[in-house]
């Protein structure tokens, strides 16, 4: 279990404004004598120069590193790394351990292997899971319960490094993850894309808006579509437009506030009959063109930031801005 002790951080940066004691008063030579200077100290024994502070981001990140080699994952999650890049894509969103953090529909919990641990004992991760009584078809609401209990098995068969996750469901006919402003980041990885087919995308995004505190960061990533793609051929495909998402953000009531390029995939052509899942890890087809899915890697990924500014009230319709807040730069990341 990796426990990031956060008063390291204060004690290292008190280590850097601690006063040095004053030199001792020069010892007075009896009249007739003199005082001979006090030998040189070997070099071995000269004092260390201390270390240079360590920042909180810093701190964080070493921290990232220890969990994502945690025994707790296994060879076969952190082969994924190369393609969805945690501890960037962590830090581009700004977490931190102290965070109350919402993951949305966790899948086998790829993620919460990573967040649990980092946020267990000094945050709160809740795993919000889609309700399955709440989907439309039968084939999705078999899907949704059985993925739901594969995650619940896994929690309860680690509680050192789950506990303290706390689960919720919430109905797809009308999200809701919990208090109004209540939490500091809701992240979703790879879920956009199943809500517009279920026809609950824009609830869902009203309802991050709603359950984040003012200045709270939603964080997205999920399979980009090509620029101009029609959304409605596509849409069964697995692949969606980056607008159409910052649409669905912005229009719940959320500032764009930076978009990178972590976990693009140039590779990736998009034009499978079978769509996203044609690639690894899903390799939809089998064996069939299987060396040419695995060159190609897993699907081209839009990583997104988005905020809720810090004058807004909880509802998107009821929102007051501040005057920072209506125009906001979006800074482009490129790794």
């Amino acid at each position: 279990m990796i426990r990031l002790a956060l008063p390291l951080i204060f004690a290292l940066v008190l280590s850097a404004c601690g006063s040095t004691p004053p030199p001792a008063a020069p010892v007075a030579a009896a009249p007739g004598s003199t005082v001979a200077p006090p030998p040189a100290k070997p070099e071995a024994d000269q004092p260390d120069t201390p270390p240079p502070p360590q920042g909180a981001d810093q701190v964080v990140g070493a921290t990232l590193d220890q969990v994502l080699a945690g025994a707790w994952r296994s060879d076969k999650n952190k082969a994924r790394d190369v393609y969805r890049h945690p501890k960037q894509t962590l830090e581009f969103f700004g977490i931190k351990p102290a965070m109350t953090v919402i993951e949305i529909t966790p899948g086998g919990g790829w993620y919460t292997e990573v967040l649990a641990p980092l946020l267990h004992g000094h945050g709160k991760l809740v795993a919000a899971l889609v309700e399955p009584s709440s989907a439309e078809k039968e084939g999705t609401r078999k899907y949704l319960d059985k993925s739901n209990g594969e995650y619940r098995t896994k929690l309860a068969a680690d509680t050192t490094n789950y506990a303290g996750v706390e689960v919720r469901e919430f109905a797809l006919t009308a999200p809701n993850f919990g208090a109004p402003s209540s939490a500091d980041m809701v992240l979703t990885f790879r879920n956009v894309h199943n809500f517009l087919m279920w026809n609950s995308d824009a609830a869902v995004f009203k309802a991050f808006f709603g359950v984040l505190k003012p200045g709270g960061v939603l964080g997205v990533t999920d399979h980009r579509a090509a620029a101009g793609a029609d959304l409605a051929k596509i849409r069964e495909s697995g692949y969606i437009p980056e607008e159409y998402v910052i649409k669905l953000a912005t229009d719940a009531g959320f500032v764009l506030d930076g978009r990178s390029e972590i976990n693009a995939n140039a590779k990736d052509t998009k034009d499978y009959p079978g769509g996203v899942w044609t690639l690894p890890p899903t390799l939809g087809d089998g064996d069939k063109d299987k060396d040419k899915y695995l060159a190609i890697g897993e699907s081209d990924r839009m990583t997104l930031r988005f905020k809720k500014p810090a004058g807004a009230t909880t509802a998107a319709s009821d929102q007051v801005f501040s005057a920072d807040d209506k125009v906001k730069a979006v800074d482009t990341a490129k790794h």
